[in-house]
């Protein structure tokens, strides 16, 4: 008896994690987009992470560069909360809400 509920654990754990690794390519196919400046800086990643797009309104080629490399930088960190949430979101949707870290392989 107990050898076949560790058998189904197992199966079940497998399972989980196939659903989790469709999960995580499934992010490299969402786009985020973060902003700043009130949309003058806009970069577009996924949510695996990858820069896709960066958009600079001209107008701020004649700022001070302390300026644009802060507003470069919120967007940046803008896109990257949105795509960890993203993911967070995904993740949790799988794995029923359990908190397992990404990337955890489970044994085979």
């Amino acid at each position: 008896m107990i050898k076949g509920q560790i058998a189904g654990l197992m199966r079940q754990a497998q399972q989980m994690q196939e659903n989790m690794k469709k999960a995580q390519e499934a992010l490299a196919d969402i786009e985020v987009e973060g902003l700043s400046g009130g949309g003058l800086v806009k970069i577009i990643i996924t949510c695996d992470y990858t820069v896709k797009k960066f958009f600079l309104d001209p107008s701020l080629l004649n700022e001070d560069r302390d300026l644009l490399e802060d507003l470069i930088i919120a967007a940046f960190n803008d896109a990257i909360r949105k795509a960890r949430l993203n993911s967070e979101e995904k993740m949790s949707s799988v794995t029923g809400g359990l908190p397992i870290p990404a990337g955890m392989k489970f044994p085979l």
